[in-house]
C-alpha cells in the first residue's frame, strides 16, 4: 500500500523545508563526536509517534535496519546517509541536548506555513482563527515524581501529577494543531494554606497562571494573527478579558450562572425585552435550534474594571430533550452572525477535547506515556509529539488519503478501519517497502490537497 509515499508528499507539500529546520535545532552534542545528523534524530523521535511505537525501546525492534527498509526511507526522508540506526539511549541522548524551545520553535514554524499558505482559512470565523484553550493531565503517580509536580491530596491519598495547558487552533474538516503550550508546574500549584479549597478552585486557579505565562508567548510568536480564543466558564474574569483586550484577541467563552452571577442575572431579565433578536434553525433529524442574544451585557471584575459583551443563547431541541448553552463574546451578534458564533466560537471547542487530547492520549500516539524520567525531557518528547500531531492530521484528513483509498473502491474509513491501524500501516510501510523517488521529487510539493474528515463518507 503506498501509505508511506502519500506521507512523505505531504511532508514536502504543506513543509518542504521541515528538513532545514529540524537540522537547525539548538544540538549541543559535540560535533566531532557525533555519528548521527541532528534532523535524522529528530526524524526518529518524530517516528516514535508517527509508527505508533508505545515506548523509545520499542524502536530498537520495530525500527530495526536489519532485514528492513527502515534505514533507506529515513535517510531518504531526511536527506542524510546514516549507515546505521540509532537505539534508544541515543535518542535520548540527543533530546537531552536539545532544549524543549528548539522543538518548540519547529512546531512555530510549521503553523506559521500553515498560516502563510491559507490551509487554515475556510475554518476562520469572521476572519479570525479560532483557538480553543484547555489544559490536560499528562502524567499522575503516587510519588513524588520531580521537584515540578503538581500535589493534590484526597483524605488518606495524596496524588503528584503534571498538566499542561494547550492553545489549539481549528482548521478545516477535523484538523486540530497545537499552536502554544504553557506546562503547568510546581511554582502554580497551591500553598499549605490553601489546602481546604476544592478541586475545581485550584484547577482555576493553576490554568489560569499558565494563561498567563501562554499568552504573550502566543502574542510573541503570532503578533498579527487576528485570533479568536474559545474558552470553558473557568476564564471568565478580569484576567482573561484584560489579556484579550491588551493582544486585540476575540474571544468566546462559556457563560454559566455561577461563573458571572450578576451578568447572567442582568442577561436573563433582558432576554425578554430583546425579543427581535431571536434565529431559529430546523435541522435533520429533528433538531430544532434557537438563537437569542442580548447586546452590552456588563460586568465589573474584582479589580473595578468594567467591561461590556454580546451575551448569546442556544436552546437545542431534540425529541422532548432540550438543551441550553450560552457564550459572552465582543464579536458582533445578529441574525447573520450568530449561528457562526455559536457554532464555530461555542461549540466546536470540543475539538480540542476529541480531536486534541483524546486523540493523543486513547491512540498509539501515548501522550500519558512516560518517554523519560527527566522534567525537561518530557517537555521535549511532548513537542515531538505535537509535530507528529501535525503531520498525521494533514496525512488523515488530506485527499491524498482519498485517492489511495479510491483505488481499492473505498473510503479512507472503509480500508483502514481506524486511526490506529493507519499508524500500524505506516510502520509497514517503512519496514517493508522502498518509497519510490517519485513522491521526494520536486513535483511532489506541487500537488493539490484538500480535507475531508477521515470518517466521512
Amino acid at each position: 500500500m503506498k501509505l508511506g509515499p502519500a506521507l512523505v508528499k505531504t511532508v514536502r507539500h504543506f513543509f518542504p523545508q521541515l528538513n532545514d529546520w529540524l537540522q537547525a535545532l539548538p544540538d549541543t552534542r559535540q560535533a566531532e563526536a557525533c555519528t548521527y545528523e541532528t534532523r535524522f534524530l529528530a526524524w526518529w523521535g518524530i517516528g516514535l509517534y508517527l509508527f505508533g511505537l508505545k515506548s523509545r525501546r520499542q524502536a530498537d525492534f520495530r525500527l530495526d535496519a536489519r532485514g528492513t527498509k527502515v534505514l533507506p526511507n529515513l535517510n531518504r526522508l531526511a536527506g542524510t546517509q546514516q549507515t546505521t540506526r540509532p537505539v534508544h539511549g541515543t535518542l535520548d541522548h540527543f533530546v537531552g541536548h536539545v532544549v524543549p524551545s528548539g522543538f518548540a520553535a519547529v512546531r512555530t514554524r510549521m503553523l506559521r506555513q500553515l498560516i502563510r499558505t491559507k490551509v487554515l482559512d475556510p475554518a476562520r470565523l469572521l476572519g479570525y482563527l479560532v483557538v480553543p484553550l484547555d489544559a490536560t493531565g499528562q502524567f499522575a503517580f503516587r510519588q513524588r515524581h520531580c521537584d515540578q509536580c503538581l500535589v493534590q491530596r484526597h483524605q488518606q491519598t495524596t496524588i503528584y501529577y503534571h498538566e499542561v495547558l494547550e492553545a489549539k487552533v481549528l482548521g478545516p474538516a477535523d484538523l486540530v494543531f497545537s499552536l502554544a503550550s504553557a506546562f503547568i508546574e510546581n511554582a502554580d500549584a497551591p500553598t499549605p494554606t490553601d489546602r481546604r479549597r476544592s478541586a475545581e478552585a485550584v484547577k482555576q486557579d493553576c490554568e489560569l497562571s499558565a494563561f498567563s505565562r501562554l499568552a504573550p508567548q502566543l502574542k510573541q510568536e503570532f503578533p498579527q494573527l487576528r485570533l479568536c480564543l474559545a474558552v470553558d466558564a473557568l476564564y471568565a474574569c478580569g484576567r482573561f478579558f484584560q489579556a484579550c483586550q491588551d493582544n486585540h484577541w476575540a474571544f468566546v467563552c462559556s457563560f454559566k450562572p455561577t461563573s458571572l452571577p450578576t451578568a447572567w442575572e442582568e442577561f436573563q431579565s433582558l432576554l425578554p425585552l430583546c425579543s427581535a433578536n431571536r434565529l431559529e434553525r430546523h435541522l435533520p433529524g429533528g433538531v430544532r435550534q434557537v438563537y437569542r442574544w442580548v447586546p452590552r451585557v456588563g460586568y465589573t471584575d474584582s479589580q473595578g474594571r468594567t467591561w461590556s459583551f454580546n451575551a448569546v443563547q442556544l436552546e437545542e431541541t431534540v425529541g422532548d430533550q432540550t438543551t441550553t448553552f450560552a457564550w459572552l463574546t465582543p464579536l458582533p451578534v445578529s441574525a447573520r452572525t450568530v449561528e457562526a458564533i455559536a457554532i464555530q466560537g461555542g461549540r466546536h471547542r470540543w475539538k480540542i477535547e476529541n480531536q486534541g487530547f483524546n486523540r493523543q492520549k486513547n491512540s498509539d500516539l501515548n501522550l500519558q506515556h512516560l518517554f523519560s524520567t527527566d522534567p525537561e525531557k518530557l517537555k521535549a518528547y511532548y513537542y515531538l509529539l505535537q509535530i507528529a500531531c501535525i503531520l498525521l492530521h494533514l496525512l488523515e484528513q488530506g485527499s491524498l488519503l482519498r485517492r489511495l483509498a479510491e483505488e481499492y473502491g473505498r473510503t479512507p474509513w472503509q480500508l483502514f478501519g481506524s486511526l490506529k491501524n493507519l499508524a500500524w500501516l505506516l510502520l509497514e510501510s517503512i519496514r517493508c517497502s522502498t518509497w519510490s523517488s517519485d513522491c521526494f521529487a520536486p513535483e511532489a510539493a506541487r500537488l493539490r490537497i484538500g480535507f475531508a474528515p477521515f470518517n466521512s463518507s
